[in-house]
């Protein structure tokens, strides 16, 4: 059940986006910026990215949703993400991304503590400003989404039924 008193039966994020389509263009539009401008955070990359922020963050909907989008590109399972929460060093996953993961964690978890020698890493990773930038709003994205997702009501049991109609 949705918060918005007028329409609480809006109970997916389709539904809403529907009623609402102005509300999600903007944000979509910029996920698909990345995609046509051949960021250089590949495809795999980007959903884990995006997989672990809604896990971070607790959004049973949106982590579910890319938890299975990952899964299909066998780039990642549970066992994975619940390590990235904990320890990233010794998580099995690209060592040029620990260090991404690393920022987006703390983007995520404590922005205001962001510095510019948290973006160090990055660079001597070999990272270009693009994969920088990129992460940054992916990072940004992906967190206004979860919040919008949560904020709205939107139920986490809803998340199978999403995938099955946009599966």
């Amino acid at each position: 059940m949705s918060y918005l008193p007028s329409t609480p039966e809006l109970n997916t994020l389709a539904s809403v986006l529907k009623k609402y389509p102005r509300r999600g263009v903007l944000l979509f539009k910029l996920l698909e910026d990345m995609d046509i401008n051949f960021s250089p955070l590949n495809k795999e990359f980007r959903e884990l990215i995006i997989t672990y922020i809604s896990a971070l963050n607790q959004c049973n909907f949106c982590y579910n949703i890319h938890k299975v989008k990952s899964i299909e590109l066998n780039i990642n399972n549970e066992a994975i993400i619940e390590q990235l929460k904990t320890d990233i060093d010794s998580t099995n996953v690209n060592e040029k991304l620990k260090p991404i993961l690393r920022f987006v964690k703390k983007l995520t978890l404590t922005p205001s503590e962001i510095t510019s020698e948290d973006t160090q890493p990055i660079f001597a990773a070999g990272w270009n400003e693009q994969a920088f930038l990129d992460t940054v709003c992916l990072c940004a994205i992906v967190n206004c989404m979860n919040r919008f997702v949560m904020g709205i009501g939107v139920d986490a049991t809803a998340t199978r039924n999403f995938l099955l109609d946009t599966g």
